[in-house]
């Protein structure tokens, strides 16, 4: 219960960073990523094109909600709908070249600011943590996000 007593104020100010914005690294305004919208961009970073049903299986929401951040990315111009050649309903989504720069710059901007965690960590302390939430989250995967 100490790990989840601390996972829910963490998960709630890192939202809060992330969506506030920062500077980029020569100075300019970045503009802020709702954190719907940057966890879509991530998923599409890390795994290429998917359809809306798959995002929110992959981060445990619900499709409604997913679909709901994936409209407000394509209003912005930073991901757009391809045809699916498996399912001729649901189209693919993927990353425009101005969604790739968006989340670029936001994930370099993230790991920037979690570096200052230091400490006396240790890469095997964080491969623990690592662990350990993976386990956790494990015990909750028959969870219904819909």
């Amino acid at each position: 219960m100490e790990v989840f007593d601390l996972i829910g104020p963490l998960y709630r100010r890192v939202q809060r960073t992330v969506e506030q914005g920062a500077q980029g690294a020569q100075g300019e305004a970045v503009e802020s990523l709702s954190v719907g919208v940057r966890a879509v961009l991530d998923l599409l970073r890390k795994h290429g094109p998917m359809t809306v049903p798959q995002m929110g299986r992959a981060q445990a929401i619900s499709r409604q909600f997913v679909q709901r951040m994936v409209n407000d990315a394509a209003a912005r111009g930073l991901v757009e709908s391809i045809p699916n050649p498996a399912h001729q309903r649901s189209s693919l989504i993927r990353l425009t070249g101005e969604g790739r720069a968006a989340i670029a710059s936001v994930v370099a901007r993230e790991h920037a600011v979690l570096r200052e965690v230091g400490g006396d960590l240790t890469d095997a302390d964080v491969r623990t943590c690592v662990r350990v939430l993976a386990q956790m989250l494990t015990l909750f995967d028959d969870v219904d996000v819909n």
